[in-house]
This record gives C-alpha cells, structure tokens and sequence, in this order.
C-alpha cells in the first residue's frame, strides 16, 4: 500500500460482500475462488445464524417479541457449529467480517428498518454482538470450534432490506466503533468514489447502466431478479439472468478501470435463488476482474486505508471525477 505520485492512476479497487452468509455450497464455491484468484471478501454476518431454533427467544428485535424474526434462525446446534466453523473458514482465509444485523425487518413488517430509531439500531446492534460473543452459553453448545474473531473485527454494515436512514444509523455504528456503512441509496447514478459523512465512509451499492438490461439497475442480485422476473423462481430465466449479471458487472468494470478508477461495489447474497442463478456468474467475473492487471479485489477496511493514506489534492482530484457506468455512453 502506497501513495500516489501526482499523475499516477489508483489501482481498480473491487469490493466482493456477501449478505447474511448462511452455510450453503456457495460460500465454498466464493472461498475457492477468492483463494484461485488473489481475491479478498466482506462477509456480512446474520446474528440469527448464532442461534439455535429452540432458542430463538433469546433474541428480541426493536418493537417485537422475543423471537420473532423475518426469515429463519440457526437451526440445530449441529447447523450452529458449522455456521461457526465457516465463519472462521473464512476469517483464516483473510476476509472480512461486518453485520446485517439481525432480525432481517423490512417493508411490510410492524416496524421495519427504515423507521428505526438511532435506540433503536443500537438496541440491534447491541443484539448482534451479544449473540456473537454469547452463542454458546445462549445456545448450550460445548462442542465445536470457539469463534476465531471478536467484535473488534466488526467494522462495518449493510442494513436489512438496504433499510434505513444516515440520521438514525450512523451514530449507532459510531457507538460501536464501526468505519463504514454499504446500505445508503446511490446520490447518483453511476459509479462514483465513497465520502465521509459524519465519521462513517458510506460504500452505496451502485446504480448503474445495465447493457442487457437497457436501463439503469441497482447492482444487487435480488433486484436484479426483480428486474427479470419479479424475483420468481423460474427456471428457464437462469441463463437471462446470468447474462444480465455478467454484462453489468463487465461494463461497471470497464468504465471504471478506463474511467474515474472509483471501487467496484458488488453485493451480493451466497442464497440460491432461481436455480442458483446469481452466484457461479458472479464467481466467474472475481476470477476474471481480480486477475487483471492493476485491479485489487480488496475488503471496505483496505480501501479506507489506502484512501486515508493518499495526499489530499491527489484524492480530491479522483474524486472530483464524473461517475461512470451512468448510461450506454459513459
């Protein structure tokens, strides 16, 4: 990690991070292919994950019952211990950690994220941890691997649902020392460097052109799938949407790399949605993008650090550049 001399081009930053990372073939496929492809990751942590179905009271999301939950918790301590035994799979590999929190509440639910409190996400927060640190008193498990990390390795979050609002969520992750936040609408289409806002660098998922698609398209896997079919599980669209996937992310990649040289942000979740639709076409663009020269498939903690490292007038002068991937254009 370098500054830049006046003149010289940023490397093209790629952000890989997988929401919720339940255990499923898919964390193998994106392990394997991370470790083929001198790739790094964000695994973003469900705090439901840690926690057996026979002991889902011990959780209680803002404004709800113990153990309610919008989607399904840990299953048996047998399901628990490999969630755990993945989770340090993956810290061992070099990857990162951060939280999708955990109760999963979102539009349509008594009380969803985007009306959450600051107290609110703190109490959510506040909830994760416990569960992180505490699985297996809470859960009685005496077997298995400890959890190889702590919350000291927490330093970032996406939101349920992309839910929520800066005002109410970021003193909550100042509270628990967190550095970053990938949950915020785009201000703008296209591809565009991350800002400091009120202590927390925000890393927006993308709104960009979609060349099979012909419009503009949130970069995640499950609106992707919106846009397709209305996010039905029909199986004849799994060669579209493999197609859709690989054309938008080759053309963020392009753009940027020829362009602002602004991180790649590519969310994604490791379920396998529409006959496993999403994530072998998203494995195939990290082997293929973090093998070419001059990009670095890297975590949200490197790219903060080497942005912190870089002479201002030289960031600014990045970062002061149009946004790409806006149009069939630009």
């Amino acid at each position: 990690m370098k500054r830049l001399a006046p003149g010289e081009k940023p490397p093209q930053f790629i952000l890989f991070s997988f929401d919720g990372v339940g255990v499923s073939k898919n964390w193998d496929l994106f392990l394997r292919t991370a470790a083929e492809s001198d790739a790094r990751f964000t695994a973003l942590m469900t705090g439901l994950y840690f926690l057996t179905d026979t002991k889902k009271r011990q959780y209680r999301g803002p404004g709800y019952k113990p153990g309610e939950a919008a989607i399904g918790f840990g299953g048996s301590k047998k399901e628990v211990i490999e969630e755990i035994t993945y989770l340090n799979r993956t810290w061992y590999d070099g990857h990162e950690m951060g939280t999708h929190f955990v109760g999963h509440f979102c539009a349509g639910t008594k009380n969803p994220g985007k009306s959450w409190t600051s107290a609110e996400w703190r109490h959510e927060l506040a909830q994760f941890f416990r569960l992180m640190t505490q699985w297996r008193e809470l859960n009685g498990i005496r077997t298995g691997p400890d959890l190889a990390f702590g919350p000291e390795a927490v330093k970032g979050a996406r939101t349920q649902c992309l839910e929520g609002s800066m005002k109410a969520l970021f003193p909550a992750l100042r509270a628990y020392d967190m550095m970053w936040d990938s949950s915020m609408p785009a201000s703008r289409p296209g591809v565009y460097w991350p800002s400091k806002i009120n202590g927390i660098w925000e890393f927006p998922v993308p709104y960009v052109w979609s060349p099979a698609l012909k419009q503009r398209q949130t970069a995640l896997d499950y609106n992707f799938w919106y846009s397709v079919n209305k996010a039905t599980d029909r199986p004849a669209d799994r060669a579209r949407i493999a197609r859709v996937v690989t054309s938008t992310y080759d053309y963020m990649l392009r753009r940027a790399y020829e362009g602002n040289r602004a991180p790649l942000v590519i969310a994604n979740h490791l379920n396998t949605w529409n006959t496993n639709a999403f994530n072998p076409a998203t494995a195939a663009f990290m082997r293929r993008a973090c093998t070419k020269p001059e990009v670095i498939c890297a975590t949200h903690q490197d790219v903060i650090a080497w942005m912190e490292l870089q002479g201002p007038a030289v960031l600014k002068k990045w970062r002061s550049m149009a946004p790409v991937a806006v149009d069939a254009h630009h």
